[in-house]
């Protein structure tokens, strides 16, 4: 018995599909999330959506992030240096969200 043609052929998952690197997003759909993050009044989600275009970190390293990490005190920090955890390779990368501190600090009162 030919065990070759017994065992039905197992298709790739990724057969047909394009894999590899995304096209960086263009300045109009940044523009566009972020208008929606505005309207929608998700100041936490449009801070961290700022926060990964400044620090390019990646999705795993920007979820780590703690408060503490880019504040001192109720103070943002303009420069902060983060651990990255695929490379294990320090980045340094300057904060924008000084503009977005004033929006949270009224959200966590409501809350």
């Amino acid at each position: 018995m030919d065990t070759a043609t017994d065992i039905p052929a197992k298709i790739p998952w990724n057969k047909g599909k394009i894999v590899g690197q995304k096209a960086p997003l263009k300045l109009n759909d940044i523009w566009a999330i972020r208008i929606r993050l505005q309207l929608g009044h998700r100041v936490r989600e449009l801070a961290l959506f700022d926060l990964g275009l400044d620090s390019k970190l990646r999705a795993c390293d920007l979820v780590r992030l703690r408060v503490r990490d880019i504040c001192r005190g109720d103070r943002v920090s303009t420069r902060a240096i983060v651990m990255q955890q695929k490379t294990s390779q320090p980045v340094q990368f300057k904060s924008l969200l000084r503009r977005e501190m004033p929006l949270l600090n009224g959200s966590r009162r409501r809350n």
